[in-house]
């Protein structure tokens, strides 16, 4: 029994060349997106055909009689799946804007900490960008790679853990000459690296925080609260578990694929220089950024002098809120730095102001930018 693509395609070979068609196809019509079809004396095709067609068009340039057909590239309509993920993108940032204009008292907030603010979010992806050309050894534009990292931002609100950030970087990498299986492992490569990196800006930041250690002291309490409340026969049980789960993979080939791209990438100092001293700046710099906004706010009770102690409370309080798979860390972030700003003595209300101005001016606010990148990226 034939199918009903073969049906459909019996149909039009046998009626379309009755009706005065240019038929410029296969003789079976097996392959629907290589079919052209068109009406003489320039009427349109049918809207039937013109869907079974494909996005394939075709336009008679010289005639009925002589049939030549020259293929036009047609531009795809939005999808629904591009229209749920903008308005994905856009929801959580509207909600975020209506939150941060009712609760914090907008005419008390020094706005003149907006400009750095932007400057330091920009800096965070010219130094994402570095990190990664470092890292693929290979030569990449800079303002292209850095408008990359803006579109995987853009990515990353829509997709939990930062698999919007891998695609995109391994699909830019894949454009730029390195294989796809390849530039995977380059980009997870780069993620790797920056956890020593920002395990030593950690150390870094809370060593020079000042002789009275007011945030480390705060919590190495807390952590040893939080140790004493969790009972030791199921966290034994799930350390059984995940341990043959942990040597399982281990031995898979995607680790043995990273593990000698990380090797390789050991073989050259320089770079792997570079990957670490801009991933620890890049962190480094949306730290600052969070000092900032903390300090812009008043009622924080933040000196100048407790920068350091905020670099480190956004350090801690940015890897508990990724530790939760939410799309762009949508209120787990926000909950994990007003808590880490809790451990410093600052208020709720002041904090969740200045959590809300960090998140819309460095989070949200780059997603139309990262945007824009991706229409500049596609010519």
């Amino acid at each position: 029994m034939r199918s009903p693509r073969r049906w459909w395609a019996l149909v039009i070979a046998v009626t379309l060349p009755r009706h005065g068609y240019v038929t410029h196809c296969s003789a079976t019509y097996s392959a629907c997106e290589k079919d052209l079809w068109e009406r003489p004396r320039g009427r349109d095709v049918p809207r039937t055909v013109r869907r079974r067609s494909g996005p394939c068009r075709a336009r008679v340039t010289s005639g009925p009689d002589k049939g030549d057909v020259q293929p036009t590239a047609s531009r795809p309509p939005a999808t629904r799946t591009r229209r749920i993920a903008l308005a994905a993108v856009a929801a959580p940032l509207v909600a975020i804007a209506v939150v941060a204009a009712r609760e914090t008292r907008l005419p008390d907030v020094h706005w003149g900490v907006v400009p750095p603010l932007i400057a330091l979010t920009a800096l965070h992806y010219v130094l994402s960008a570095v990190a990664l050309r470092a890292a693929a050894g290979r030569p990449l534009p800079l303002a292209s790679t850095a408008l990359a990292q803006c579109t995987a931002s853009a990515a990353n609100r829509v997709t939990p853990g930062g698999l919007g950030a891998f695609a995109v970087n391994t699909r830019y990498l894949a454009r730029h000459g390195s294989t796809t299986g390849r530039a995977a492992v380059t980009v997870a490569a780069v993620r790797v690296a920056g956890l020593p990196a920002d395990l030593a800006l950690l150390c870094l930041v809370v060593g020079l925080g000042g002789p009275d250690g007011r945030f480390a002291g705060a919590l190495g309490a807390r952590a040893a609260r939080i140790a004493g409340a969790v009972p030791p026969v199921p966290s034994l049980m799930a350390a059984l578990l995940l341990l043959p789960l942990t040597l399982w993979a281990a031995r898979s080939a995607a680790v043995r694929r990273a593990v000698s791209t990380l090797t390789e990438l050991c073989r050259r100092p320089r770079d792997l220089a570079v990957v670490l001293t801009a991933s620890a700046a890049a962190t480094a710099a949306v730290g600052a950024a969070f000092a900032l906004s903390v300090l812009a706010v008043p009622g924080t009770s933040a000196r100048p002098g407790d920068a350091l102690a905020l670099v480190a409370a956004y350090m801690v309080g940015a890897a508990a809120g990724a530790a939760v798979p939410t799309p762009g860390g949508a209120g787990s972030t926000e909950a994990a730095l007003v808590g880490t700003l809790a451990l410093l003595a600052v208020p709720t209300g002041p904090a969740l102001h200045a959590v809300l101005l960090f998140r819309v001016v460095t989070h949200w606010g780059p997603v139309p930018v990262g945007l824009a990148a991706y229409r500049t990226l596609c010519r």
